[in-house]
């Protein structure tokens, strides 16, 4: 076996499609597109390679098959946040070979320590953490757009290499056909009737706002937990630009007070619906198919991220904004599903406000450390 770094064409061809022969058993994987996972690794596409750095492999067995795949990257922003300088290492795809698996696993490690860490994440993304994030290792049905897939014996070959789970990321579903809780409603429907509040959806026109409004929310709501680095506009602004495609301004929604930023959900329809089958590729015939199937409707939505800022979390406002949610979505009749991905078991408000709309089990990840 030889670990070869990434840097022809061919290689990165090589790169992405070791995964077609690794899940071609697997009915319900579908496969991301190879532009989102080559993205990851452009930094004129990735703005996290401003403060950071990130390099990739294959491995080749003795008959030059390509048989396993790993990513390696530091984010200085968040690499010395612990007690030990941590780096991230993800995209990992590989057969049942545990010797296989540890010769990837080393690599990224050695590069890591020739970086001055002591420890590695994985599998994450280097980049925000709504996308290629955690090991799945429970709920093996069709993943939604962004949300990681894998085999089920890769927890074993994590284990044995040493990784220790650091948390669990939980996604639980919604159905949208049913009607939410009856204290849950009531709370919604009381909130959203208060004075000075007020509920606004996203609109394209007026990006520029939503997304000053959407930082300020989330860098103030999200303070207080381990380890967070503010968001960025420019993060977000590329964010938003990528999901413009599939966006339903509809299903993005801020509410207010006398006029500020309080609360916000990010939802999307599951693009994963409308790539299916495209073998990660994007070409004349898939975006004829892609059109096709946005113009028809997809049955699942995926909630992305939501924020509250401190002084208005336990106020109801989350429920007030699934509500205004549900008024365009029935009315609609086109939406069965939310997918709520994901939250991680440290959120207890979030998990809360899960428990709260009724919403049943439905994936767990792992974010997983080595420590060398």
């Amino acid at each position: 076996m030889k670990i070869i770094p990434v840097t022809t064409k061919a290689d990165r061809t090589a790169f992405l499609d070791v995964v077609t022969s690794l899940y071609k058993e697997e009915p319900n994987w579908i496969r991301p597109l190879d532009q989102d996972i080559e993205k990851v690794f452009d930094p004129e596409a990735n703005p996290f390679f401003q403060h950071g750095q990130c390099t990739r492999w294959i491995l080749k067995d003795d008959h030059d098959q390509t048989i396993g795949r790993i990513a390696a990257f530091v984010n200085e922003k968040k690499a010395y946040n612990y007690e030990q300088p941590t780096g991230g290492m993800g995209f990992f795809e590989c057969i049942n070979n545990e010797e296989a698996a540890f010769k990837l696993f080393d690599t990224a490690k050695e590069w890591l320590e020739s970086k001055g860490m002591q420890a590695m994440d994985g599998p994450i993304n280097f980049g925000e953490n709504d996308t290629f994030w955690g090991l799945l290792v429970e709920g093996f049905t069709p993943p939604s757009y962004g949300m990681n897939f894998h085999l089920p014996y890769y927890q074993q070959l994590f284990r044995a290499y040493g990784f220790e789970t650091l948390y669990e990321q939980l996604t639980n579903h919604v159905n949208i056909t049913i009607p939410f809780p009856e204290r849950f409603t009531k709370i919604a429907n009381w909130v959203a009737a208060k004075p000075g509040y007020s509920f606004e959806h996203f609109k394209k026109r007026n990006a520029d706002k939503y997304i000053n409004d959407l930082m300020e929310i989330y860098n103030d709501g999200w303070k207080d937990f381990e380890n967070f680095v503010p968001i960025k506009k420019e993060t977000l602004a590329k964010s938003f630009k990528q999901m413009e495609v599939i966006m339903d301004e509809k299903l993005i929604w801020f509410a207010y007070l006398d006029g500020e930023p309080a609360s916000f959900v990010v939802i999307i329809p599951d693009a994963n619906q409308m790539i299916k089958g495209f073998n990660g590729k994007l070409g004349l015939i898939e975006k004829l198919k892609f059109a096709y199937r946005r113009w028809i409707g997809v049955k699942r939505m995926r909630a992305i991220v939501m924020g509250t800022k401190m002084a208005f979390q336990r106020h109801g406002l989350e429920s007030a904004l699934f509500i205004k949610l549900k008024e365009y979505v029935i009315p609609k009749n086109q939406y069965k599903e939310l997918e709520l991905s994901w939250v991680g078991d440290f959120n207890e408000k979030m998990i809360a406000i899960h428990q709260a709309t009724g919403a049943t089990f439905g994936k767990k990840h792992l974010t997983m450390r080595k420590i060398f």
